[in-house]
């Protein structure tokens, strides 16, 4: 499989993003894979010089200080460029009422469960970026 060429892994909780990378990591997934832990950590990336466009970003929306909505709204404001090179996919172990109506109006390529695995990674690539994984050993 083709190895997708940047991952960000945004998530406050540190033992979620570990988890997370070395998942992404044995699966051989990416030659790139970033952490941070926080909305605001991830912003700052995105709008440094040269323009940052991650292949995958792994947002979680329940972050303290800026969450994950707020995000979604200042990266729409994003060029739109850099948005096109980036698929973002919403990391959540529940979703409020309130945020699954906003959900649609924001620039999400789609929603998966904690914690990832094996399967919803391969279904991540298979969706998004037409690559499987290969058979598991």
């Amino acid at each position: 499989m083709e190895k997708l060429p940047h991952i960000l892994l945004v998530d406050d909780d540190e033992t979620t993003n570990f988890l997370n990378e070395t998942l992404f990591h044995k699966l051989q997934v990416s030659h790139h894979i970033q952490t941070v832990t926080s909305a605001e950590q991830a912003l700052a990336l995105l709008t440094q010089p040269p323009p940052y466009a991650p292949t995958l970003l792994l947002l979680d929306l329940a972050m303290p200080g800026m969450g994950g909505m707020a995000f979604l709204e200042a990266y729409g404001r994003l060029p739109q460029a850099q948005q096109a090179a980036t698929v973002i996919i919403v990391l959540t172990t529940s979703m409020d009422a309130r945020d699954l109506a906003r959900i649609n109006e924001l620039p999400i390529a789609g929603l998966a469960s904690k914690p990832l695995n094996r399967d919803k990674i391969n279904t991540l690539l298979q969706l998004h970026f037409q690559r499987q994984l290969p058979p598991a050993t």
